[in-house]
């Protein structure tokens, strides 16, 4: 026999705190890695710690909303959340509207407040997916149900995402989407097929760039040009290697010393590394490993199928960038733009995170257990 919890207050506490774990963690570091950064740039050490702060509150009211809307809504409104996202992400191209920075138009600037809409395209891609595969479970293995419709809608947000470009997170949502896929239902062969189709794609895409092309050749041999192409990556060597089992101390690193760029955003890690050593990596790990594996087990007790996609798409989204995040840090994968949920200075990237966070404890609170 089976029922419903229908408690109010019958969320997932562990999702609750480990990801208020995880944003005290980011806080930290994003002001140990900018502080002297902050007093160069705007003299104030505070700059960063500050706006990422005020990026936290935000995000957890959205939280907390997202945790006391009914999930179902989403499905409801899956075309307004699509619709939305491509509307902002073409006007992104639009000049004059778009904010570029280091030659990729990715934000929209208001004031001192920006917005990547790329952060909201992918929540808005992932209710869109468990939306359709629940719509087609019965015809997920068959092409023109199962793969087609969903690459087609997921091609043109990655193609907007290109345009800015952003290699990046077009890999990111293409890597996530093949899981979900396979997750749903879509036939193995399939999707083997099309990731045969899209590797020399990406291959064209790295080869007529010579960024990119930089950024694979540090990732084979940083040692080639260390005082060039594989500068990043050489000090977020020497940053894992400084920190050893415990770390030199927090707020003590030196490759934060302008050594190594932008050290609050993608290569926090690294920080956190050299200041807390293995030790620290291991606490992040465990933290994101756990939001990860209650998220797959809420997908998995969801009392419907659209609740078990949105679970999923979400918990696999989160995994997936820390992986490719922690895997560029460490020069297991090539460098990219990516940052690490909850960790990393950044609006969008939180906000939109925290939400999906919401998103998850309220479908823990439908989830149906079985009555002993």
């Amino acid at each position: 026999m089976v029922h419903e919890k229908r408690d109010a207050y019958n969320y997932d506490p562990v999702i609750l705190l480990a990801v208020i774990l995880l944003i005290g963690i980011g806080l930290v570091a994003v002001y140990s890695a900018s502080s002297i950064l902050a007093q160069e740039k705007f003299g104030d050490h505070y700059y960063y710690l500050k706006r990422q702060a005020i990026f936290c509150l935000f995000g957890l009211l959205l939280m907390i909303l997202a945790k006391n809307v009914n999930y179902l809504l989403y499905r409801k409104l899956v075309y307004f959340f699509l619709g939305s996202s491509l509307i902002l992400l073409i006007l992104l191209l639009v000049p004059g509207l778009g904010h570029k920075v280091g030659g990729a138009q990715r934000w929209f600037r208001f004031g001192f407040i920006s917005m990547q809409p790329s952060e909201a395209a992918k929540l808005s891609l992932a209710i869109f997916i468990a939306y359709s595969m629940s719509k087609n479970v019965e015809n997920m293995r068959t092409f023109f149900h199962g793969l087609f419709p969903h690459l087609f809608v997921a091609a043109i947000f990655i193609i907007l995402i290109l345009l800015q470009p952003d290699l990046g997170t077009a890999i990111i949502i293409g890597m996530w989407m093949l899981i979900l896929l396979f997750i749903g239902g879509v036939h193995l062969g399939q999707l083997l097929v099309l990731l045969g189709l899209l590797t020399p794609v990406v291959f064209y895409l790295i080869t007529q760039s010579a960024y990119r092309l930089h950024r694979w050749w540090a990732f084979l041999n940083p040692w080639e040009d260390p005082q060039g192409f594989g500068f990043q990556i050489i000090h977020s060597f020497l940053a894992f290697g400084s920190g050893g089992l415990f770390g030199v101390g927090l707020g003590r690193s030196k490759q934060k010393l302008f050594y190594l760029p932008e050290p609050h955003t993608d290569f926090i890690v690294s920080i956190i590394a050299e200041e807390i050593g293995f030790i620290g990596i291991s606490v992040l790990l465990i933290l994101f490993s756990l939001v990860v594996i209650r998220g797959i087990k809420i997908a998995l007790n969801a009392p419907e199928l659209f609740g078990t996609y949105l679970a999923m798409g979400i918990s696999c989204m989160l995994a997936v960038q820390v992986i490719v995040n922690m895997g560029v840090v460490m020069a297991l994968l090539p460098t990219k733009g990516l940052t690490l949920p909850f960790i990393s200075y950044g609006g969008s990237s939180l906000i939109v995170s925290l939400i999906g966070m919401g998103i998850l404890m309220n479908i823990s609170k439908k989830t149906i257990v079985m009555a002993r």
